[in-house]
């Protein structure tokens, strides 16, 4: 049986909140889960994009519970600005989908605090959004937390540490897919640490497989072409992150992704990562490296 929205349950009065909501994989999810009932807090970087996202989900939902928030996750202040809101708003989160994302800037970019932005919004910026939010999370029964990776995170060898920020020479595949494997590295010792501290929440990795996103917007015209023509619909790409956040059968630490050949297409199922995304000890490293470099730690 193909996994479809039609097997996302009910949603009714959960609380989500999507990174990258307001286009592509990002922009379906919405539009899935707040048609299932949930409460959907779109967390974008641009309020006029959102605006526009929510004009577009309404035509197809009009009941639809949509909320913007502006989050811009190459800026830790504005992540941490971003907490503190939505923490005086509400008292619970269900679901934290971390999608947002960046890939292959032509030259190498930096964030607001200096890091590699690739490294800086797919990972530190998701890293310390959940910390801030962890304490919402943990009270909330069966709440879950979703981080998007990719199969791009079978493309680097393992971290960077001697130069993870890529000061030293630049080369912008490895360093998309170090931030991949980042994701995974990331989830899989959020879970242990969730299971550890038997907090009852699930943290799941998921990737889109190859899909026609404006994720390729800075890439060469002919890998763009090849995207158009090989790369499924957002629609279908966003199923696997639908399903990490909504599958009831999932006990926390599984990896969703598209069935085809390599990953690239095909409905959601659990699929494996590399054996180093598995590397407990690097984990644990990379975490404690992580948590030094934004000066943010987490509270199980």
């Amino acid at each position: 049986m193909n996994w479809t929205t039609k097997d996302i349950p009910s949603q009714q009065d959960k609380i989500i909140v999507i990174t990258g909501a307001n286009s592509g994989l990002g922009l379906e999810a919405v539009k899935a889960l707040s048609s299932k009932g949930a409460r959907v807090i779109m967390a974008v970087r641009s309020l006029t994009k959102g605006q526009d996202a929510i004009v577009e989900i309404n035509k197809l939902h009009p009941t639809a519970q949509l909320e913007l928030m502006q989050l811009d996750l190459s800026d830790l202040e504005s992540v941490v600005a971003f907490a503190h809101e939505f923490k005086q708003r509400h008292a619970r989160l269900d679901v934290l989908i971390n999608n947002a994302g960046v890939m292959w800037p032509p030259k190498r970019e930096v964030t607001q605090q200096g890091f590699e932005t690739q490294l800086g919004i797919n990972h530190l910026g998701h890293f310390v959004l959940t910390a801030l939010l962890m304490d919402v999370i943990k009270v909330t029964p069966n709440s879950r937390i979703v981080t998007q990776s990719s199969i791009a995170h079978r493309a680097v060898p393992t971290i960077n540490f001697d130069d993870i920020n890529w000061e030293k020479s630049y080369n912008k595949n490895k360093a998309y897919g170090q931030s991949k494997l980042a994701n995974l590295l990331f989830t899989y010792e959020l879970d242990r640490n969730l299971k550890v501290h038997k907090i009852n929440t699930k943290a799941i990795a998921c990737h889109p497989g190859v899909s026609n996103t404006n994720l390729f917007r800075t890439s060469a015209n002919i890998v763009g072409k090849a995207i158009k023509l090989i790369g499924q619909k957002a629609e279908i790409g966003s199923l696997p992150m639908l399903r990490a956040a909504t599958d009831e059968g999932l006990n926390g630490g599984e990896f969703i992704g598209p069935r085809g050949f390599m990953g690239f297409s095909g409905y959601p199922i659990e699929v494996k990562s590399t054996k180093t995304a598995r590397d407990k000890e690097l984990a644990k490293r990379f975490w404690a490296v992580s948590e030094e470099l934004t000066g943010t730690h987490f509270s199980f």
